[in-house]
């Protein structure tokens, strides 16, 4: 499949409905076999922009290219496109094997190669031998690998994904979040996929797009959206950060309350930032670290338990609150004062990120 996978290049597209711009002039180039996702809370236009991929929405304005092809006014079912739908919009009256086969019917494709497709399609989504199965037979999970298998089966060009997980629990959620990485390295294919979670985004995607109010906002890869954003909002919405109010004092430094912290980052100019503290990034001071770290003292308020770690939330002396996280292992327990207890964290001049701020 991975040879037949195209670019996807968006050249300022837009969605009016009335007064409201769903997508506001959004621009994005999609490298072939390229895993992204777009990225953002209700209402910021991602699935706005998703459909106008596949066709079912056009756009107000704007270009789609597909491999340099302009397909803005072609209708869906000229695209050849893949689409795994949130609900997987399976035909409960077919079997699986049907089910799967249905797009080969739809392209009116030679019969008797049904279903060795079907085998191969199903064998590479883990469901070998399903083909006679009912769908009210399998698991959500099974449901799942059979929308994709039949999103597969015609090995399209593209592959759209509108949050196709959101319905599963959280366990087998992220079981398939794997899954589906280790089958996009498998197939090769281009894949774009719509998700409101940021921990889905960060762990299948080669890069993110975040979308506010219509408009993107940043795109990178999952490490550099977490550690460069853009801004307090792509900031505040990608991993477990706190954001406070901070001051500029020169291109190295700002005043957070009473503290002073240096970055190893240049400090944007202005005077709206604010800083983000990623809660992983703090670390309880035990004289190993690197006297460079900044180091800020308050007093716990409160331990929670979390399963894997424990989350320790501090009153700094000016009345600023934040938060960082520790492994639950019992030796955790006795590096943490009780509560009303002083505790003084760390924070590395590399990890100081600084953003500006902007509205919410």
């Amino acid at each position: 499949m991975d040879k037949r996978a195209e670019s996807v290049e968006i050249r300022s597209a837009s969605k009016a409905y009335g007064a409201v711009r769903a997508l506001d002039d959004v621009s994005l180039n999609v490298g072939a076999g390229e895993f992204v996702s777009l990225l953002g809370p209700s209402g910021s236009g991602k699935t706005t922009l998703l459909g106008i991929l596949g066709g079912f929405i056009l756009p107000s304005s704007g270009t789609i290219l597909f491999g340099g092809r302009d397909v803005t006014w072609m209708p869906p079912h000229k695209r050849d496109i893949g689409v795994v739908f949130q609900n997987y919009a399976l035909f409960p009256h077919m079997s699986v094997g049907e089910n799967v086969a249905f797009p080969l019917r739809a392209r009116r494709l030679p019969k008797a190669s049904w279903p060795d497709k079907v085998r191969a399609a199903l064998s590479m989504v883990g469901l070998a031998g399903y083909e006679e199965r009912g769908i009210a037979q399998l698991s959500g999970g099974q449901r799942q690998r059979v929308a994709l298998a039949r999103a597969m089966i015609f090995e399209p060009r593209l592959i759209l994904m509108d949050e196709p997980l959101s319905a599963l629990d959280k366990q087998l959620r992220e079981s398939m979040q794997i899954e589906l990485r280790a089958l996009h390295r498998r197939i090769g294919a281009t894949i774009i996929y719509v998700t409101h979670d940021q921990r889905e985004a960060l762990t299948m995607s080669d890069r993110v797009a975040v979308m506010k109010d219509g408009r993107l906002i940043q795109i990178d890869e999952p490490e550099r959206l977490h550690d460069h954003p853009a801004d307090s909002f792509v900031a505040s919405f990608i991993g477990e950060a706190t954001m406070l109010p901070v001051r500029r004092v020169d291109a190295a430094s700002v005043a957070l309350g009473n503290a002073l912290l240096r970055s190893a980052r240049a400090i944007p100019d202005g005077d709206a930032l604010m800083l983000a503290v990623h809660s992983e990034k703090l670390l309880i001071d035990d004289g190993a670290q690197d006297a460079a770290c900044n180091r800020l003292t308050g007093t716990v308020t409160d331990i929670v338990y979390q399963g894997e770690s424990l989350r320790i939330f501090l009153a700094l002396a000016d009345g600023i609150a934040l938060s960082l996280r520790q492994p639950s292992y019992h030796q955790a327990y006795s590096r943490i004062p009780a509560l009303g207890g002083s505790l003084t964290v760390t924070l590395h001049p590399e990890d100081t990120i600084v953003v500006p701020r902007v509205g919410d």
